[in-house]
């Protein structure tokens, strides 16, 4: 059986660490910004996070772009060439048209691999709750599975990624259109603040709202406590955007009152972050489904 090479794409969050640790590549989107284009680096090669941050918090917008066609031609011919079959787990395609450019490429470039195969799944999903289905994937391929059986898991525990997000405001979802919800949401705040998650289409959606910052983050780990599933065997993902001291105050909540395996703790990358905008944090787990959308 040909070994599996599990891909992802920059909207994952996932760090060097994790994708050394799970053996996860990834293709790369770009930000523009200034008219200037540079690879989304999940490892911040190009832009520091508060750099990044500091610039949409002097009201700034970054833009952004899917995967490009060639970047999706050099990852994917890369593992070809060395004999790989390839499962990419993509941004929601309500966020992303990544997960299309990826098929077409894998297509096209199955006429000259005729004994590979690639599997392109639209994980519903964005930040880290794309990267936790990355690294579900990779503990399938390392238990044995073919691609084939990756991918029928994954597309079967896409709505079981429990996400709860909150952000100051919904300014920069707004200007990247990437949020739905009643016009209700879309008002002056007064200091409530929203919280989101990733519906069971892939749309980022708001759900209610909570009064005060402090209030918005005990209530995504209390959201996470209710809805998540059998979690001392699971790792739990806290995503920020450069809000580090509030984000490890989330963290010590987790460790309290959710028993884990593991918390992982990271930045919500360039992509996911310019649509998302600067202080928002992130939890994830896998538990019930799914089944609220807009």
């Amino acid at each position: 059986m040909r070994q599996v090479k599990i891909i992802t794409d920059s909207c994952a969050d996932i760090g060097s660490d994790l994708r050394t640790r799970y053996d996860i590549d990834y293709a790369r989107m770009k930000t523009v910004y200034e008219g200037k284009e540079q690879w989304a680096s999940l490892d911040w090669e190009y832009y520091a996070p508060k750099e990044l941050y500091d610039i949409m918090r002097a009201g700034n917008r970054v833009m952004t772009t899917q995967v490009p066609a060639d970047e999706f031609e050099r990852v994917f011919t890369n593992y070809l060439e060395k004999g790989f079959n390839i499962v990419y787990i993509a941004c929601s395609s309500k966020q992303s048209g990544s997960v299309n450019t990826g098929a077409v490429v894998a297509r096209k470039l199955l006429e000259n691999y005729p004994e590979a195969e690639i599997y392109c799944i639209d994980s519903l999903n964005a930040s880290m709750g794309e990267g936790m289905l990355t690294v579900r994937a990779a503990e399938y391929r390392d238990a044995g599975m073919s691609a084939k059986e990756i991918y029928e898991k994954i597309l079967a525990c896409r709505n079981n990624v429990n996400e709860y997000v909150t952000v100051h405001n919904l300014d920069a979802l707004k200007r990247a259109g990437r949020v739905k919800g009643s016009a209700a949401f879309f008002g002056n705040l007064f200091g409530v603040k929203p919280i989101i998650i990733s519906d069971k289409n892939g749309e980022q959606t708001p759900i209610k709202k909570v009064k005060g910052r402090q209030a918005s983050l005990n209530e995504i780990v209390n959201l996470l406590k209710k809805s998540a599933v059998d979690t001392k065997d699971q790792i739990i993902y806290i995503a920020h955007a450069d809000c580090a001291d509030e984000a490890e105050a989330v963290r010590q909540m987790i460790l309290k009152e959710i028993p884990c395996k593991e918390v992982y703790f990271g930045y919500i990358g360039p992509i996911i972050g310019a649509s998302i905008g600067p202080d928002a944090i992130g939890i994830f787990a896998f538990g019930k489904e799914i089944t609220y959308a807009v």
